[in-house]
């Protein structure tokens, strides 16, 4: 391993695609889940949600992120503040509305 760091954008079309999809996905993902947190505070549906694991899951986020400064990944601060803030909102609503 030398060390060197791919450049961004990727100077061929598959990085680049591949650049694409990881952003893409990293916003996805965490936009996939606002129906959750929609039921959560505007329907005050908590049943069956875990507080605990709601709560751990945004925590776990928090290396990820510190990981994605220190690495200067912007793919994964992205999709883990993400993440952290989908994860909060559900574990404060399931506090609030339980």
């Amino acid at each position: 391993m030398t060390g060197d760091i791919e450049p961004y954008p990727a100077r061929t079309f598959g990085k680049r695609a591949l650049d694409f999809c990881v952003y893409t996905a990293g916003i996805l993902g965490p936009v996939m889940s606002l129906p959750q947190v929609i039921l959560v505070y505007v329907g005050q549906d908590v049943a069956g949600i875990s507080v605990i694991s709601w709560l751990g899951w945004a925590i776990l986020d928090i290396p990820w992120i510190i990981y994605g400064f220190v690495h200067k990944e912007r793919p994964i601060i992205i999709t883990y503040t993400l993440w952290m803030i989908i994860n909060f909102s559900v574990a404060i609503g399931a506090v609030i509305y339980g």
